[in-house]
């Protein structure tokens, strides 16, 4: 049996590492992870897909899915009845969550009616210059979420004395 650390010792609070609250770097929650990497399966599928209607559609999705991760990270319950009474698009809320986001929220929340049609089979929903945009604004969107929620640092959690 090993012998316990004395008191005074700093082996008796943890490893040196959790010493000083040092600012580090923090994944997001498991949730989170999974929404980016179906993200970017969906963008990769996105870009194998003949029509520009299966294109546009499955790259909105993944875009969703981006937006859902922040979502997941960030999101609070509604507060009020009369708030939690509407149903409210991922669009419409992330802007609350996320304001440095509102113009990606704003791009995305435009393309859902054609998404809707595209999904839809209605033909010529989407273009494929569309599609084309519409893969390469959800990869960059992407690009800039996995940025925000990867590497926030954070404060190591602090132990109960």
């Amino acid at each position: 049996m090993a012998a316990r650390p004395r008191r005074g010792s700093s082996a008796a609070y943890g490893p040196p590492s959790d010493v000083h609250p040092v600012l580090r770097r923090a994944a997001a929650p498991p949730a989170a992870l999974d929404l980016l990497a179906k993200a970017q399966h969906g963008l990769e599928e996105a870009r194998t897909l003949e029509t520009p209607n299966e294109q546009f559609a499955t790259a909105h999705l993944a875009a969703l899915r981006t937006a859902a991760a922040v979502l997941a990270v960030r999101g609070r319950p509604e507060t009020t009845v009369r708030r939690r009474q509407r149903i409210r698009s991922a669009w419409e809320v992330l802007p609350e969550v996320a304001p440095e986001l509102a113009e990606w929220s704003a791009l995305f929340e435009a393309g859902a009616p054609r998404r809707a049609k595209a999904e839809a089979g209605i033909a010529g929903a989407a273009s494929r210059r569309d599609a084309d945009d519409l893969l390469r604004d959800a990869a960059m969107f992407l690009r800039l979420v996995e940025r925000m929620l990867l590497l926030q640092p954070s404060l190591p959690p602090q132990r109960a004395g």
